[in-house]
């Protein structure tokens, strides 16, 4: 009989998979082996969590410096309380706690932001995490009956744990609820809401109107929607597991293009860099692009581009200028 994994090798599993991201960035075979090893067990994301959140911790601490000691820092030493003290506290326990309850309801929200071409993992108090892409704001806030993050622009990648509480995603009208599960959510000027829900069920409705019909999103779909306007009216689409392969490559630090013109390229690299891609020629800019690119790298991506299609690119001027010879 094969002998179920214990919770403590789970945990030596995910300590190890982030100590090799902490080294480098995850090769494709090794980001799906890691996909792979967590589709195993339903244990096994919670771990890659809880080691994710402890890695940014000790990263914390680590900056203390070597003599940094976290039981003796500011702490006096006193005898234990004896019994009588700890009965007479008890009710002092209780009235303080129902007081940290009131005040955690009332607490301002966690802001969280990222700037051009940078990334970042947020550990959330219950072991869901958020990671921002590039030039994105979010606030966070849990109270007893909700978890709630509001997307004020950009794109986040939410991974949700099960919780009695949903978890709630404001972005401009919508409101996206779940109870656990992976999604991203794309929010961007004069574009429309972009939601694909990578694992588990989504519900979508206006934010106006929380207690409406809501459209459903499972696992593989995406909803796009405009700006204003009725959430029931639009459609979900189911879509295929490398199309979400490549919408969320961002999170390696990754571009993918399937078939995209080179003018949509170069808007979408300009999110991730100040250097930007211009092309000189209409022709050019209908050509479609294919391919795996690194974000911060529109250089590499110009010359490559450059190649295949028999043009020049020419840096100048902070830019990366395309044109096939001849073109003005």
């Amino acid at each position: 009989m094969v002998q179920r994994e214990t919770a403590d090798d789970i945990d030596s599993a995910a300590a190890d998979w982030v100590a090799r991201e902490d080294r480098r960035a995850l090769t494709p075979s090794e980001a799906r082996a890691l996909e792979a090893w967590i589709e195993a067990d339903s244990r096994r994301a919670g771990a890659l969590l809880r080691a994710r959140a402890v890695a940014l911790r000790s990263e914390s601490a680590a900056a203390l410096g070597p003599t940094f000691d976290p039981l003796a820092f500011g702490a006096e030493r006193r005898q234990p309380p004896s019994r009588r003290q700890l009965l007479t506290w008890g009710g002092g326990v209780a009235a303080a706690g129902a007081a940290v309850v009131a005040a955690v309801s009332l607490r301002a929200p966690e802001a969280h932001a990222t700037g051009r071409g940078e990334m970042r993992l947020v550990p959330l108090q219950d072991g869901s995490t958020v990671m921002l892409n590039t030039d994105t704001r979010v606030t966070v806030r849990f109270d007893k009956d909700e978890r709630r993050l509001q997307l004020l622009e950009g794109e986040a990648f939410i991974t949700a744990l099960e919780d009695p509480r949903p978890l709630v995603v404001l972005a401009g009208e919508r409101r996206i609820t779940t109870n656990g599960g992976a999604f991203r959510v794309r929010k961007l000027p004069d574009a429309p809401l972009d939601i694909l829900v990578q694992q588990g069920r989504v519900g979508v409705r206006g934010r106006t109107d929380p207690a409406g019909a809501a459209v459903t999103l499972a696992a593989n779909t995406r909803l796009m929607l405009p700006a204003q306007g009725a959430t029931g009216a639009q459609k979900p689409r189911t879509v295929s597991a490398d199309l979400v392969t490549r919408e969320l490559a961002w999170r390696e630090g990754k571009i993918a293009f399937e078939g995209e013109t080179l003018a949509l390229a170069a808007k979408t690299f300009a999110r991730y860099s100040d250097t930007r891609i211009i092309i000189a020629d209409h022709g050019l800019a209908s050509e479609t692009v294919v391919g795996l690119y690194s974000a911060n790298d529109p250089v590499g991506f110009g010359r490559a581009v450059a190649e295949v299609f028999g043009a020049q690119a020419l840096t100048e001027d902070g830019a990366v200028i395309l044109r096939r010879g001849g073109a003005n």
